[in-house]
């Protein structure tokens, strides 16, 4: 504690620092606060904020995206915001699944009734004057009979072949009863960025001279089209739309660069945003620059000169109408400006949770930017981190299968409620400061999207929904994720963009980070309990069965029509080969239209216990008639 730190863009901040002075700093918080676009840093003292609003530190384990900036160390290791994270993960107990919850409760009435049956079974051969020996060895024959020696077997496999069945379709399963918990799931709490969006920033509507456009595809792959009116556009025609996205693409520091299939970008995602706008545009030139104003917290706005004298600027609306005279009609030539249609226009793509950047453009014969030229106001560029295409019927499909979806975000509650609404999760919003140990059960049930939430409330959100008879299943994938992913009957990681903490928090891994996958996890969960099930249901009268055949013959005073080694013959071979069909039966095409299970239901319900008993007592009936006659 008490060194200064030097930071540059893409460093990595070794410990908390309390910043003293900064240069256009900004920091990719996403792993340890879940906000979603780099933070802008200040040093200016604050009063106690939530993690995701102290501006004046920046946290270890962050990454620097921009400027410059020098720090004091304030914590180092364990006494850092990622140490706190890592005492939650360590202090958090692991939960049992519902299946081996239910499988122990299972097995311990199981083993009390079979120990009470053969201990009556010896006493009654006594009293009734038959040797002890004979009598423990048809209590052992009886022990033998019903125990269901078959079902470890068969939970393993099927659980087995679950895990195969999931890998195949995106999810690494690290821990094998996590198949099941996923069918058992009453509510799944996912994370926003990157599970529900895409995490590539897309511009998707564009005003330019009074008109409005709409943008096609997502991502940073330059695959769409500029439209209006549902047709698509020629810029010939649209002189302002094509400066507009001119400016986007020249007043930009950041990259476009392909991997493969896929498209990714260095630098800003905003700037990325702009970059995929143009190109599918067909822009991809513009003149060289001569000098660059870079973006300041006191500047607020970007500046570039090109060599043809060109002045681009962009920044926040409000900024560019300061410095704005005029503006752009429809055929380039200069109109008056109408700054409050602009705020208007701006104000309407901000309740879409819409980011939106203003441009303009001037001419000088200056060879620098000491000073800006008289500008003319050409448009705007809205933007937003879209949702994944599969997520709403993904979501729909949860909540057709009676499952409570939760959208648990460190962005603001303005944007998480409107990304909520484009999938499918209207309702109620709570923010991270209203998550009080206190907070009642019920109002968090009813919540459906959490806001600016950090690690500790996402932990405690976990453990209010557990309280209240909630099966949980969470999903994330950054450091801040890992104390709740542990807490959760099942933590659900993400394979490309989690960090390693996420993943060794998890029990599965989603290897292609869509919230699809597990919409399908759950669908194999509820397989494979179904599964289990029928092989109980089969197994047990066939044991319950030669348990009372063994009974009736020592309460009856008559041979033992089996031995021991034929029961543990019939259990080991005809119950189990003959069952094992049933690890590998199809899914019902209903599954996903039922409610999911009632934790606080026993593992076979009433109406399957009175059928086990009542085929058993056909057992009884025909195996003691085939004995007599026999005679």
């Amino acid at each position: 504690r008490g060194d200064l730190i030097e930071l540059d863009a893409g460093d990595k901040v070794p410990a908390d620092l309390r910043l003293l002075r900064t240069d256009e700093l900004a920091v990719d918080e996403s792993a340890l606060t879940g906000e979603s676009m780099p933070v802008a840093k200040d040093p200016a003292p604050l009063p106690e904020v939530a993690l995701a609003d102290r501006t004046a530190m920046t946290f270890s384990g962050t990454l620097v995206t921009a400027g410059r900036a020098t720090g004091l160390v304030v914590a180092t290791g364990a006494d850092t915001e990622l140490g706190d994270i890592n005492r939650l993960v360590h202090t958090t107990a692991a939960v049992q699944t519902p299946l081996t919850r239910k499988i122990t409760q299972f097995s311990k009435v199981v083993t009390a009734a079979i120990l009470v049956l053969a201990a009556l079974t010896f006493a009654i051969g006594v009293l009734r004057g038959r040797g002890a020996s004979e009598m423990l060895t048809a209590a052992v024959a009886l022990a033998v009979g019903a125990i269901p020696e078959g079902l470890p077997a068969i939970v393993t496999i099927t659980l087995a072949l679950g895990v195969a069945r999931m890998v195949r379709r995106g999810a690494i399963v690290r821990h094998l009863p996590a198949v099941e918990t996923l069918g058992s799931t009453t509510v799944i709490c996912t994370d926003k960025t990157g599970t529900l969006t895409q995490n590539q920033m897309t511009v998707t509507h564009v005003t330019a001279a009074g008109r409005d456009y709409t943008v096609t595809g997502t991502g940073y792959a330059p695959i769409g089209q500029i439209r209006q009116d549902g047709r698509t556009v020629d810029l010939a025609g649209h002189p302002v739309l094509r400066e507009t996205l001119l400016i986007g693409l020249g007043c930009n520091d950041a990259r476009l660069v392909r991997k493969g299939e896929d498209w990714t970008i260095t630098g800003d995602p905003t700037e990325g945003a702009l970059l995929t706008s143009a190109a599918k545009a067909g822009l991809d030139h513009v003149p060289p620059r001569a000098a660059v104003l870079p973006f300041s917290s006191e500047r607020r706005f970007m500046a570039t000169l090109h060599d043809d004298g060109t002045v681009y600027v962009k920044g926040p609306v409000e900024r560019i109408l300061e410095l704005c005279r005029d503006a752009a009609g429809p055929d380039g030539e200069p109109v008056p400006l109408d700054a409050a249609a602009v705020h208007d226009r701006a104000e309407a793509y901000g309740h879409q949770a819409l980011r939106v950047l203003a441009f303009a453009r001037g001419r000088t014969d200056a060879a620098d930017l000491d000073e800006l030229p008289p500008l003319t106001f050409l448009g705007l560029q809205a933007m937003l981190d879209p949702p994944r295409p599969e997520a709403a019927q993904a979501v729909r499909t949860c909540h057709d299968a009676g499952i409570q979806v939760k959208m648990i975000t460190g962005d603001h509650a303005a944007t998480a409620r409107a990304i909520g609404a484009r999938i499918g999760l209207d309702g109620k919003v709570m923010t991270g400061a209203e998550l009080t140990a206190d907070v009642p059960a019920g109002r968090v049930r009813d919540t459906t999207v959490f806001a600016r939430v950090s690690p500790e409330q996402k932990l405690r959100l976990v453990q209010a929904l557990q309280a209240d008879g909630h099966v949980i299943a969470m999903t994330g994938d950054g450091v801040n994720d890992a104390p709740a992913l542990k807490q959760a009957d099942i933590g659900v990681a993400m394979g490309r963009t989690g960090t390693d903490a996420a993943k060794e928090s998890a029990d599965m891994v989603l290897t292609g980070d869509d919230f699809a996958s597990i919409e399908q996890a759950v669908e194999e969960g509820r397989g494979v309990f179904d599964n289990l099930v029928k092989f109980i249901v089969w197994a047990l009268p066939s044991n319950v069965g030669l348990g009372l055949v063994l009974v009736a013959a020592i309460v009856a005073g008559t041979d033992l029509p089996i031995l021991p080694l034929q029961v543990l013959w019939l259990n080991m071979t005809a119950v189990l080969v003959l069952g094992l069909p049933f690890a590998v039966e199809p899914k019902d095409e209903h599954i996903m239209t039922r409610p999911p299970r009632d934790p606080s239901l026993p593992l076979i319900p009433r109406a399957l216990t009175i059928r086990i008993l009542l085929v058993s007592a056909i057992l009884l009936a025909g195996a003691f008639g085939l004995q007599h006659w026999e005679r």
